[in-house]
């Protein structure tokens, strides 16, 4: 048998990992965000401006899906800066990110309503 034990990771070098794992989902979904806005945008650009195959005409539902991804792809990278300079207060932060998305989501079907009525 070993006379050598094993050590243990301490409680909070598991913590700093889920930090850091947190902060890297965040950043994924600001990075999936921003592709999709990317996609739109270049689909918008290939077929309508340079093939002209198309023409896609720039209405509210569009208009709100753009400004939508926008936003939530600048938020989420906002959150992860704010959670890599601050990990103490991640869970408020991440409960305010939360509600800030249900409002902005509220905010643009509403107004997205309101402009077809």
């Amino acid at each position: 048998m070993s006379s050598v034990k094993k050590k243990r990771p301490s409680p909070t070098d598991s913590g700093i990992e889920e930090d850091i794992v947190f902060e890297k989902i965040i950043q994924f979904t600001g990075w999936i965000f921003l592709l999709a806005i990317m996609a739109v945008l270049g689909v918008w650009f290939i077929l309508d401006f340079t093939m002209d195959l198309i023409e896609i005409v720039l209405e509210a539902p569009v208009f709100a899906i753009i400004v939508f991804l926008g936003i939530n792809s600048a938020i989420s990278f906002g959150l992860s800066s704010v959670i890599k300079s601050n990990r103490d207060l991640k869970k408020k932060y991440y409960y305010d990110w939360l509600i800030g998305e249900f409002l902005i989501c509220l905010f643009a079907i509403f107004s997205v309503a309101a402009y077809q009525w």
